[in-house]
């Protein structure tokens, strides 16, 4: 089976739907598919991915532009499914790893903490030309009742498509989100961090910290203001304390000063942009991201591949992945600072880290949130669509 794999940019730094794409890609091949990545732009010197419109010049290409190139590409290269994460109007799969554009405008909104920008944003999303375009794009297929198949995230994005479109249930088939499980970090990289890290907080092993890993570019929409504020309101346990660890490119200045003026300072560390997130991962002992919108998150993903529990919010896709009180804790609102601040609390207690440890293991989270387990269920819906195309 020859498969097309479509995305504006294949750059694996940009975040998680272009480091997604590449997994995926590695997945379906491993499963005997013949794949192609068809690209506007990139910065990759994989084999098989194709940039069509590099020579146009700016970061971000028209989707109308990089439609007409992509039409003329397929007609001259054939597939048998092309799947695509860009809504485009011949694909027979579009899986919208941002999820529906409507909620991710109206959620971006949300996290914004003053009434007032929250209505700017919301009465000006859709003057950004790039993204404006791309929503009427997804709002024409999702109306055309001979569109594509919508692969969704998690519950959350079925939810979201079914809300804001009345899609129904013969054009949404639900694959949840997955991660390479594989992956292992390097002893001596896991060390040195954790050396840097009690260094930089002036602790040492003996005070058996709970380390709290929070990894975003976006701190504000992954709702690091409430965090910080939920650390100055989260108890330690007779013995252990918790430790706030921020991992990503953000806007950190202002955080640093949220967490001075909350006095929390001494307990939050700003770690800037990782390489190797599964360094982190091993270092810390519970992943947290209270955030405002996450169709499925990978970061929640990557820690129960290894095990760690996690906290997280009721928009966060993810969840549909771990069990609330036994994997970790799901908060309703990322604004509810005392419900944040009592699952913080809960992991500081050593028992506790180690009973959902437990169950992360015992209940074979691994396995769930694999990319195979992902490549596998697309190939058996590529095969789903190819049968209905040609009758058979």
């Amino acid at each position: 089976m020859k498969i097309a794999l479509i995305i504006e940019r294949a750059n694996i730094e940009l975040g998680g739907a272009e480091r997604s794409l590449f997994e995926l890609s590695a997945a379906l091949k491993s499963s005997g598919c013949e794949v192609e990545i068809l690209a506007a732009k990139g910065n990759t010197k994989t084999k098989n991915v194709r940039l069509l419109c590099c020579n146009l010049p700016g970061k971000r290409t028209p989707l109308s532009l990089f439609q007409k190139t992509l039409k003329q590409y397929l007609s001259q290269n054939s597939f048998d499914i092309v799947h695509s994460f860009l809504p485009v109007d011949f694909c027979d799969v579009y899986q919208p790893r941002g999820g529906a554009y409507p909620e991710a405008a109206a959620r971006n909104a949300a996290s914004y903490p003053n009434r007032f920008v929250r209505y700017y944003k919301n009465a000006t999303a859709s003057l950004n030309f790039h993204r404006a375009e791309l929503a009427r794009a997804e709002a024409r297929i999702c109306a055309d009742s001979t569109g594509p198949v919508v692969a969704a995230l998690s519950d959350y994005v079925v939810r979201q498509f079914k809300n804001h479109y009345n899609l129904y249930d013969d054009r949404i088939m639900l694959i949840y989100n997955g991660v390479l499980t594989d992956r292992t970090a390097d002893p001596r990289d896991t060390d040195r961090l954790r050396a840097d890290i009690l260094n930089r907080l002036s602790l040492k092993e003996a005070d058996q910290p709970v380390l709290l890993l929070f990894a975003a570019h976006n701190f504000r929409l992954k709702g690091l203001g409430p965090l910080i504020r939920a650390m100055q309101l989260a108890a330690g346990s007779s013995d252990r304390t918790a430790y706030l660890v921020v991992a990503g490119g953000g806007n950190i200045k202002k955080y640093k000063y949220l967490a001075a003026k909350l006095n929390v300072d001494q307990k939050v560390l700003f770690l800037g942009p990782l390489r190797k997130i599964e360094t982190a991962l091993a270092v810390c002992d519970i992943a947290v991201l209270p955030t405002f919108y996450d169709p499925s998150s990978r970061f929640v993903l990557e820690a129960l591949a290894v095990d760690k529990p996690v906290i997280t919010t009721r928009f966060n896709g993810a969840i549909d992945l771990f069990t609330n009180h036994r994997h970790g804790r799901i908060i309703d609102l990322p604004e509810n600072i005392p419900a944040l601040a009592e699952a913080i609390s809960h992991f500081t207690d050593t028992d506790n880290i180690n009973k959902a440890a437990a169950a992360i293991i015992k209940d074979n989270l691994k396995e769930q949130i694999s990319i195979s387990r992902v490549a596998r269920q697309l190939i058996t819906l590529y095969h789903a669509i190819i049968e209905h195309r040609t009758g058979k």
